[in-house]
């Protein structure tokens, strides 16, 4: 199946809005130093003297994982250790989602920043490119790679172009939906919501027959201002106009959303202030909730750790706030390689790269981690996950699209700030007005001045 089908929707998703980091998340081991940075989990570390070693750091355990998207990641190293073996070899440095971003800011202040890591377009690589970590690809691509890059999807390099200079590859894209167990469903005989009132009416509902009706974590931060961005968005909120202060995080349609925000987060699981992502997603495929907000990047995850839920995993669009604004637009993001701009082996990180997005790689993204390819590659459909199809049918309909508000704010620390005042909101250790005045504060001595 040849995915010239989503040209125009990458287009559109690459100069819409900043995207959103996430991933899955587990804890790994400790390693041995090799090459530029300490290399842990998966990737050899016994190395010839004619080899020319790489580090590529990532955010989850390659050797204990059960999420499919980051089985494939291990399947290119071993790839790449094999098909290179005596000339490259790349070891890996891993570790959980949240902590990811510390521990690749302390390698990177140590002269031991990995020769290729993993990021997310906004303001997290911003800082890396403003800061000369992350090296130019411009050349390389447009010229010396050239049949490489045209293999790409039109538009996909968009969000990590600046100033007209490429900064880093894409390796899959992905968009956030609503996940439903379609068995609980129908044994509580209940329609799929369009609307944010009947996503209510299910919830109460569910809630009544003693069912769970949302898992979601709020102890990462990001999974519930995520929901709290649908919200925004689906409330009118115009981020664009926070940038130019035309509006203020106090006005009516924020508030609106963060009380939807705190109404809607009545109807998450129990555990919700304490549960991790992998919680929260695993509650939904134990069959303990039954929807989860998630990304289509949690499909890999899902199918992964429980492979018969499948079968029963539906997915629908986040419902509409009536009388609010386009309903149509999804969240939407990529996963992409930056390389260190001080790495001695460049060939080599092009290699792997490369490889990342060859045939073999792309069409394990669709037809095996459900996620969508960032190349023109031809997959076969019905070999994929069945939520990729469902996926597939809601982005045909996607009128518009954003990234996560703590991702398309002025700073990773603008969006820290979100983060926090969506959690303290959800927590009752503050009211949606004062959350919001939190935010509000922070725009005034930090952005607007």
């Amino acid at each position: 199946m040849k995915k010239k089908i989503w040209s125009a929707i990458l287009l559109a998703t690459m100069t819409a809005s900043m995207f959103a980091g996430c991933g899955v998340s587990t804890d790994t081991g400790e390693g041995s130093s090799s090459g530029s940075a300490s290399a842990a989990s998966s990737g050899g570390t016994g190395a010839s003297e004619d080899e020319e070693v790489i580090t590529w750091m990532f955010w989850d355990d390659l050797e204990a994982t059960e999420d499919l998207m980051s089985r494939g990641y291990k399947q290119i190293i071993d790839r790449f250790n094999e098909t290179y073996e005596g000339q490259y070899q790349c070891n890996t440095v891993t570790t959980n989602l949240e902590e990811y971003d510390t521990k690749l800011n302390a390698l990177i202040a140590a002269n031991q920043t990995p020769d290729v890591f993993i990021c997310n377009p906004g303001p997290n690589m911003t800082q890396y490119v403003e800061a000369g970590i992350v090296a130019d690809l411009t050349d390389i691509l447009e010229n010396q790679e050239k049949e490489w890059y045209d293999s790409f999807t039109d538009g996909i390099f968009e969000r990590l172009t600046y100033d007209g200079k490429i900064m880093g590859v894409p390796v899959n894209f992905a968009a956030a939906c609503v996940f439903y167990n379609t068995e609980i469903f129908e044994q509580n005989g209940l329609e799929v919501p369009t609307t944010y009132e009947e996503l209510l009416q299910v919830c109460a509902k569910l809630q009544e027959n003693g069912v769970s009706p949302i898992s979601c974590s709020a102890n990462t931060a990001w999974c519930l201002s995520m929901v709290a961005g649908y919200l925004c968005d689906r409330s009118g909120c115009e981020l664009d106009k926070i940038a130019s202060h035309e509006s203020n995080w106090t006005d009516p349609k924020f508030v609106e959303a963060a009380t939807k925000l705190k109404e809607l987060s009545a109807y998450f699981q129990p555990t919700a202030a304490g549960d991790s992502n992998d919680q929260a997603t695993a509650a939904f495929y134990n069959g303990e909730a039954a929807m989860l907000i998630q990304g289509s990047w949690a499909i890999a995850q899902i199918n992964g750790n429980n492979p018969e839920f499948e079968k029963k995993c539906g997915v629908f669009q986040f419902p509409e706030i009536e009388g609010g604004a386009d309903p149509g637009r999804m969240i939407v993001k990529t996963d992409n390689l930056l390389m260190s701009a001080t790495t001695e082996h460049q060939d080599a990180v092009i290699a792997l790269m490369k490889m990342f997005t060859d045939e073999t790689s792309q069409k394990y993204v669709a037809e095996t981690a459900g996620k969508i390819p960032v190349t023109n590659v031809e997959f076969d459909l019905s070999k994929a996950p069945a939520q990729l199809g469902y996926v597939q049918d809601i982005l045909e309909q996607t009128t518009g699209t954003f990234g996560f508000y703590n991702e398309s704010l002025d700073s990773v620390e603008a969006g820290d700030v979100f983060d926090n005042a969506m959690v303290e909101i959800y927590l009752g250790n503050c009211s949606v007005e004062e959350g919001l005045q939190r935010v509000q504060d922070f725009y005034e001595k930090n952005v607007w001045e």
